[in-house]
């Protein structure tokens, strides 16, 4: 979405538009996600739930060389956290005694997201039914529709490949995405299906009522009603934000009813427009506005490693205009081409973006392989090396591993494998790429 003059003359009765500076909105829009506030010592399912609060959709990513994508944005906030806690919370079926507190949807793309938001996503339920609908109500994949619906409703929640046995239409397709996998996807998106957990990374698909609970079901609210209340949300998550930014928090795609909700609370008195020195185009500001209870810290004190897929960074105008990161995942890169490796990682280090690192797991060998480490333009690279180095330690530790490896691939390679090795009782090196491995220290 393209910000708009527009936005800002629905405000016009607001004479005074107050100022920010860059670092200051930095600070207030990692406060808003959750990075101002300490660490726990023993973080536990409550502080998972309250981060989850904050930041409203949690994205999935299937990508697992280092831990799957919907990890990282809880040890990024909250440290070392029992990876089980996420499990249960997150991916643990629903029973008839306990509905999930959590479910999935396509609110950013694939996210956790709570069950009781099941009502906001009527309209992007009813944009999928109307898109491929016509394709589905055809005889021969109406038929396999009614067949998926009854076998969901005989055997409950189920994966796909427990289902597909002799579905209508036979086998066949990439990726194994036949008909009953399209059905399923299908079902999901128009919100007859719900998802019940998962087993490992799999999905189990389960009728919407034997998920979702009923005083939720048919109560969806109106497109402009949902719209203008997800709008509300992704201000608050962000703190500080121009219309962009807010319409990409859930991949809002409406530019008249954002631009519209973001002046009706203006309005209300719940956002207030703002201009953030460097946040320009065309030599021009973008205009932006705060959440009345968006806070600005003095400083921001914490070392992260960030997902791609973090609200954050996820981003990408915001990303460089609020990060200076120019920041592009290059796993579909050939690798003679890649500029900063596989799939790098940001590096917060206080209010900044210092750094990006490759990180691989490699559990054989019980280490963390720092393949490739780089410094970023608003890096303090004598007073970033240490925490950032503590921070893989501390990854490492919390996915189990033993050591950290850091090749020679970088311009952050050297001081961090120096430090490393300072914070060890020895280094060991192996031949893969000229790495140092570094036990790790106490």
């Amino acid at each position: 979405m393209t910000d708009s003059p527009a936005a800002v003359r629905r405000t016009s009765a607001r004479t005074a538009v107050d100022s920010l500076s860059a670092g200051e909105a930095r600070r207030i829009a990692l406060a808003a996600q959750g990075f101002s506030r300490r660490r726990p010592a023993d973080p536990g399912v409550r502080h998972l739930h309250t981060a989850m609060a904050r930041m409203g959709v949690l994205q999935i990513d299937s990508v697992n060389v280092f831990a799957r994508s919907h990890y990282l944005p809880l040890f990024s906030r909250l440290g070392a956290y029992d990876p089980a806690l996420l499990e249960r919370a997150f991916l643990s079926r629903p029973t008839a005694a306990r509905s999930g507190r959590y479910t999935e949807y396509l609110a950013h793309e694939a996210t956790f997201l709570p069950v009781e938001d099941w009502p906001l996503w009527g309209f992007r339920r009813e944009a999928f039914r109307a898109k491929r609908g016509e394709f589905w109500g055809r005889t021969s994949s109406a038929r396999t529709l009614d067949w998926v619906r009854s076998e969901l409703q005989e055997r409950g929640p189920s994966r796909p490949a427990e289902i597909r046995g002799d579905a209508p239409g036979g086998k066949g397709g990439w990726w194994e995405w036949d008909d009953v996998k399209h059905a399923l996807e299908y079902l999901w998106r128009i919100g007859e299906v719900a998802i019940a957990g998962r087993d490992g990374f799999e999905r189990r698909y389960a009728l919407a009522e034997h998920v979702v609970p009923a005083e939720l079901l048919g109560r969806d609210l109106d497109r402009a009603t949902a719209i203008g209340e997800l709008v509300r949300r992704a201000a608050k998550a962000h703190g500080v934000a121009t219309a962009a930014d807010i319409a990409d928090y859930y991949r809002v795609k409406d530019r008249a009813l954002v631009l519209g909700a973001i002046g009706d609370l203006v309005e209300q008195g719940e956002l207030e427009p703002v201009r953030v020195r460097g946040w320009e185009r065309g030599g021009r500001p973008v205009p932006a506005w705060r959440h009345v209870d968006a806070v600005l810290p003095r400083r921001i004190d914490t070392t992260a490693i960030l997902t791609p897929f973090d609200p954050v960074v996820w981003f990408r105008d915001r990303a460089l205009r609020a990060f200076a990161l120019d920041y592009r995942i290059e796993i579909y890169t050939p690798a003679a081409q890649r500029r900063y490796g596989y799939y790098s990682l940001p590096v917060l280090t206080g209010d900044r973006i210092a750094a990006r690192v490759d990180l691989k797991a490699d559990r054989a060998a019980s280490t963390l392989r720092v393949q490739s480490a780089w410094w970023e333009p608003q890096a303090r690279r004598t007073e970033d090396v240490e925490p950032i180095a503590a921070e893989l330690r501390a990854a490492a530790a919390w996915q189990g591993l033993e050591h950290v490896s850091v090749s020679g691939w970088g311009d952050a390679s050297a001081a961090l494998t120096d430090v490393l090795a300072g914070h060890s009782a020895g280094v060991l090196r192996h031949d893969a790429g000229r790495t140092d491995q570094v036990p790790l220290g106490a």
